[in-house]
């Protein structure tokens, strides 16, 4: 949610370098929930039938981010 959150957010921005500076506070998100979902799947608080999917989850998201910021930049 808060990713959306922060796309709706830097979307509303008034310049594409504004926005991709947005982007890239999302990607650094995303980054610290891919290392907490690690955590706590090292510690046993989700299980490996948990685990999988959201870290794939995570890498699409990652992906899709950095698309986008690539995109951006590119034409700016």
């Amino acid at each position: 949610m808060f990713l959306f959150l922060q796309r709706a957010e830097g979307y509303g921005r008034k310049t594409t370098a504004d926005y991709i500076r947005m982007l890239y506070i999302a990607y650094g998100s995303v980054c610290e929930l891919e290392t907490q979902i690690l955590l706590a799947g090292d510690l046993d608080f989700i299980g490996t039938g948990e685990l999988g999917p959201a870290k794939q989850d995570i890498l699409e998201v990652e992906r899709m981010l950095k698309a986008l910021m690539k995109s951006l930049e590119s034409k700016s």
